[in-house]
């Protein structure tokens, strides 16, 4: 029996050889991943992370997907994604949640919400799950997981250990944190505040309304492709002022809506959407002499 099918044999049916990533990304893009891993808890986690640490196997973590897009030339190594038992969240005190690494971060709004827990409405306008929104320090209108975040459970996945992280030790950055990225995010704690249902209600309700009247929904895109400059100088208000809201490559183009959501328009390839991303860069630079940086992460070969 060759390594790789003893190494499936142990991981059993958790663990794949050669899965498209196109199923697990909002653009519907990417190739294979050699190894896809789905540990139905941290037990299956860590036994994973020690058997490739000794077969040399690279390990990239994925999330829901939404702000990823993987290369057509696949991932070499094991994809990890966090299974179902890695998906909940639970009232553990009048205003803390424990909150499952892969949980829906629309799910942990609604769950908040009806349990009368204000302060975590904005996280229904944000597309991901909870382990991937506090690694971006995810936001949107004056809001971001810094602001309610308690601590973090976390594995290091070189040294096999769990580890609680507090919130006063993590430096946190606009879309980004200074965690390892050995760290593999598995639970947090976050607080929210006490509230009335009907208040929490509408304001969540007017957030949504929001963000559907600025934002593409129904088609292929992972979101804001570049991270805004300042609160005055929008990625978006550069792409548009620098001529690039009508650009596309094949299939890939940018949103009409909002020109700072690049879409899969149908027969896209990974490439072309790494292709207008860095048309739209040059562009933006030689016109206003701003570096755009990438808020989606680009993975693979």
């Amino acid at each position: 029996m060759s390594s790789e099918n003893s190494f499936i044999k142990k991981f059993g049916n958790n663990c794949n050889l050669n899965v498209n990533l196109s199923n697990y990304s909002w653009f519907n893009l990417g190739g294979n991943a050699e190894y896809f891993y789905k540990p139905k808890d941290k037990n299956q986690l860590l036994e994973f992370l020690e058997d490739a640490k000794k077969k040399g196997l690279k390990t990239t973590i994925l999330g829901a997907g939404s702000n990823t897009l993987f290369r057509d030339n696949g991932v070499k190594g094991a994809v990890i994604k966090l299974g179902i038992n890695f998906s909940y969240t639970k009232l553990i005190n009048k205003d803390i949640l424990d909150v499952g690494a892969a949980t829906l971060d629309r799910k942990v709004a609604n769950f908040a919400m009806d349990n009368n827990l204000s302060n975590l409405e904005f996280l229904s306008c944000i597309p991901g799950s909870i382990g991937g929104a506090i690694i971006m320090n995810s936001g949107c209108y004056e809001n971001d997981i810094s602001k309610v975040l308690s601590s973090v459970h976390v594995i290091d996945k070189n040294k096999l250990t769990e580890i609680e992280i507090k919130k006063a030790d993590i430096k946190f950055l606009y879309r980004g944190t200074n965690l390892s990225k050995d760290l593999i995010i598995i639970s947090a704690k976050l607080k929210g505040l006490i509230g009335e249902k009907n208040t929490i209600i509408k304001k969540q309700s007017e957030l949504i309304e929001r963000k559907k009247l600025s934002q593409p929904s129904q088609v292929k895109t992972c979101g804001s492709t570049f991270k805004n400059i300042s609160k005055n100088k929008k990625a978006w208000m550069l792409i548009k002022e620098s001529g690039c809201d009508n650009l596309r490559v094949g299939d890939a183009m940018i949103s009409q809506k909002h020109c700072n959501f690049f879409v899969n328009n149908g027969k896209a390839k990974s490439a072309d959407i790494e292709n207008l991303i860095n048309k739209v860069k040059k562009k933006v630079f030689d016109k206003k002499k701003v570096k755009l940086e990438l808020e989606i992460k680009i993975i693979g070969e």
